[in-house]
């Protein structure tokens, strides 16, 4: 089982609180520090175990403490556009990064979004994961969630609880169901968005202290980078994939930074908007 859970996507760098209050230091892969110039000779099982090893990212209900703590929170439900992602296109590819997409939005906004927004995500990763051949019982799952949603029989906290559950099943859930293939699609459409929305609600906020802590993510970020260089350059369009590997390089190069500056955070929101806009 992959260790390298679906939200490990979302650019979130807290892993929660300590027994004592305090923020835990994020568990860094040694190999985190990354040079962006240099060539990405990888073979497809480095790849394979470098994502396994990556555990940087929290549990839903742990980024949800990140989020209120930063204050970011409410504002991130405000600000997630209406996109016009079609999930039933027979491009399994972009079904995949679409879905992924939408991921991110329900996860980040889960306390905070109206049931009706929560109700439509949850509608479009099912038609994803149904395109993708990963119905079954992801989307049973899905359908009890919805409908519990829809008559108020689920609390913000059961909520949370519930999503950091299925988040921790959901990847083998998918490799077992859909194949390999979609998984890193899937993985690449949360964490562009996730870092777009937060890196927004962080612009809007003025709380550019936060920036480091949500938004640093050098391991996640070779990840990526290492995969569009490889494997990946045939699994999404020439664009996105030449924008993609562009945004990489610049996330890159902002990680070595000790410490995220206003300028840092501008450049993660409009590089990764620049992919957004292709999908």
């Amino acid at each position: 089982m992959r260790k390298f859970m679906l939200l490990s996507l979302l650019a979130v760098g807290c892993s929660g609180d300590g027994t004592d209050g305090t923020t835990e230091e994020p568990t860094t892969d040694p190999v985190a520090e990354v040079d962006p110039k240099a060539p990405a000779e990888v073979s497809p099982e480095e790849l394979k175990e470098k994502a396994d090893n990556i555990a940087l990212v929290p549990s839903p209900a742990e980024m949800d403490k990140a989020l209120e703590r930063a204050g970011i929170a409410t504002k991130l439900a405000d600000i997630v556009p209406d996109r016009k992602l079609k999930m039933d296109v027979p491009n399994e590819d972009q079904v995949a990064v679409r879905t992924g997409v939408i991921l991110a939005d329900l996860l980040l906004t889960v306390r905070n979004a109206s049931p009706e927004d929560r109700v439509k995500h949850l509608e479009d990763i099912k038609t994803g994961m149904n395109q993708l051949g990963a119905g079954g019982d992801i989307a049973a799952t899905i359908d009890d969630l919805t409908a519990r949603i829809t008559n108020g029989g689920v609390s913000d906290d059961d909520l949370v609880k519930e999503l950091d559950e299925i988040s921790g099943a959901l990847i083998p859930e998918i490799e077992y169901e859909a194949g390999e293939r979609s998984v890193p699609l899937i993985e690449a459409g949360s964490w562009l968005a996730g870092a777009n929305l937060v890196s927004q609600a962080i612009i809007d906020t003025g709380n550019y202290d936060a920036a480091t802590d949500l938004l640093k993510q050098p391991a996640v970020v070779e990840y990526f980078l290492s995969y569009v260089k490889t494997e990946g350059q045939d699994k999404a369009p020439e664009g996105v994939t030449a924008q993609l590997e562009t945004t990489l390089d610049t996330l890159a190069e902002i990680c070595t930074h000790e410490t995220f500056s206003e300028e840092d955070v501008k450049a993660i929101n409009k590089t990764t908007g620049d992919v957004l806009a292709l999908l």
